[in-house]
């Protein structure tokens, strides 16, 4: 199953997906960034404080960063307006999401040692555990980021492709010093999630497809 649109049409369906919601997408990114840089910003500080900041910044990043990365499926699958309190969903489960995640981040260090290119493969061949987690609340650790693995076999550069399309927008947040982040952090999300969604359909048709013979068979059978 292997995605076959553009990175045009991903880009599209999140600026679509977004009309209406900006404000509220610039106000997450705002607040992930303040709260996310509050904790950061401590670990430069003297050896115990920085130690406790560091671990902060774990257990708290984290889940945040689950928050940020699901809060826009909603939008994508046209279920209403973005929720800000969405940003706050990881701390809603905390031990499922927190340990998978942690995992997750472990095996792309682990993978990164060896050398930078298996790390940014493996980070792209987990990048929809996020989104599997949402999903699927019976999955966790091994089990969600085998999923990934499973719906990235194949799709990897075009997700790589989807990443690199942005450059020119990355490009204009270096301009503006940051403040450009705020509207290109969700507009990269959403597009990821537009992908997920993707993934999501053509496996459905998979399904269906491998199911037809099987069906058949026990048509003819009686």
């Amino acid at each position: 199953m292997k995605v076959t649109r553009t990175c045009k049409s991903f880009r599209d369906e999140a600026c679509a997906a977004l009309k209406g919601n900006w404000g509220l997408a610039v106000g997450a990114t705002l607040i992930f960034i303040v709260i996310y840089g509050a904790f950061s910003t401590g670990t430069e500080a003297g050896s115990a404080l920085a130690l406790l900041c560091g671990l902060l910044t774990i257990f708290v990043g984290i889940p945040l960063e689950y928050g940020i990365d699901t809060m826009f499926m909603p939008l994508v699958r046209q279920e209403g307006k973005l929720d800000l309190g969405m940003l706050f969903d990881g701390f809603k489960d905390y031990g499922r999401v927190f340990l998978t995640l942690l995992l997750q981040n472990i095996y792309i260090f682990l993978w990164s040692l060896l050398l930078l290119v298996p790390g940014i493969i493996k980070g792209y061949s987990y990048s929809m555990t996020p989104y599997i987690l949402k999903d699927r609340p019976d999955l966790k650790y091994n089990g969600a980021i085998e999923e990934s693995m499973r719906m990235m076999r194949g799709n990897k550069m075009k997700l790589f492709l989807l990443d690199l399309s942005f450059i020119g927008w990355i490009l204009l947040c270096i301009i503006t010093l940051g403040i450009a982040v705020l509207w290109v952090a969700p507009y990269m999300q959403t597009s990821r999630v537009a992908f997920y969604e993707e993934l999501k359909r053509l496996d459905a048709e998979t399904v269906s497809v491998d199911d037809a013979p099987q069906e058949a068979s026990a048509s003819a059978a009686l």
